[in-house]
């Protein structure tokens, strides 16, 4: 494939920074989401139409899965950086959440998903980049974890910026395999 991931792109929306915990969240969430653009990049039509193993998703619905839930990963977040409860979410409706993408976007391309995975990823990291160290350390229960208070902070570590690491290696031994 030729579509590129404009890393100067990350690199350059990082802007003043706001404070070290925040930015090295940050960092990290980018460093995953440039990992998975340079490795989805790379891939050929073939590789991008691979299932993974026990998941069932081709490869490139999952690197778009990735691109598409950053929005959402950071709404969540941004209600414990103001002390709110995460409510009404389980892990059911993650479930149904990606079966559901999973169905709308069987055909999505790398040049889409890619720069989706660009924009939404640095949305992302300037969003955390404006968190406050009292904003990330601000527990609240969160029901996708059986009402566990949990920190702003963990969450995003758990969810955002974990997330395209934790795909990136399952993709990386599916195409390996």
């Amino acid at each position: 494939m030729t579509t590129t991931f404009s890393p100067e792109k990350l690199t350059a929306s990082a802007g003043t920074i706001a404070n070290p915990r925040a930015q090295a969240l940050a960092d990290r969430l980018e460093q995953g989401a440039r990992a998975l653009a340079e490795f989805a990049s790379g891939l050929s039509n073939a590789e991008w139409q691979t299932k993974l193993p026990k998941d069932g998703r081709k490869i490139g619905v999952v690197v778009h899965h990735v691109a598409n839930i950053y929005p959402l990963e950071m709404k969540l977040s941004q209600l414990l950086a103001g002390g709110e409860a995460i409510t009404g979410v389980t892990w059911d409706d993650v479930h149904t959440l990606n079966a559901g993408h999973a169905r709308e976007f069987d055909a999505v391309d790398a040049k889409t998903t890619l720069e989706l995975l660009e924009t939404n990823s640095i949305e992302a990291a300037n969003a955390i980049r404006a968190l406050r160290d009292e904003q990330l350390d601000l527990a609240a229960t969160v029901s996708l974890y059986g009402d566990a208070p949990l920190t702003c902070q963990f969450f995003l570590e758990d969810h955002a910026v974990r997330h395209s690491y934790h795909h990136l290696a399952r993709m990386r031994k599916a195409v390996r395999s």
